[in-house]
């Protein structure tokens, strides 16, 4: 008898969760897709801003962070644009930089159209310090 009561109360569960998926994906509010075919990992970023058709973003350094080892990734949603900065080489030097290091690039750089509309996927950190 527990084992029913059990097994009900899992497939309730079930039904209930995949109806909330379908009621995010009715109202729009489906999370954005994985970018699991995408480069290197998702990088932590301590700022961010879109500013004069550039995305400048401060992330972490250990003293050796180029602009090469990094990678903007850009893909539509909707009438605008998500920008998803990945990181593609690991900094393995041993003098960390308390605030991070400042990168940039333009628009023309990541495909995009100047005056575009932008927003910025990565998850936020705080510098060391």
């Amino acid at each position: 008898m527990k084992r029913t009561v059990t097994l009900a109360g899992t497939m309730t569960l079930a039904v209930a969760l995949s109806g909330c998926a379908l009621v995010d994906r009715w109202t729009g509010r489906e999370a954005a897709p994985m970018l699991a075919d995408s480069p290197g990992q998702i990088e932590p970023v301590h700022a961010a801003a879109i500013v004069q058709d550039q995305a400048v973003f401060w992330v972490s350094s250990n003293g050796c962070t180029q602009k090469a080892d990094l990678l903007p990734v850009v893909r539509r949603q909707g009438d605008a644009s998500v920008i998803t900065l990945r990181r593609l080489k690991e900094d393995r030097c041993l003098e960390p930089r308390a605030q991070g290091v400042e990168m940039s690039w333009t628009f023309q750089e990541m495909g995009l159209a100047p005056g575009s509309r932008v927003s910025v996927e990565n998850p936020y950190q705080l510098p060391r310090g």
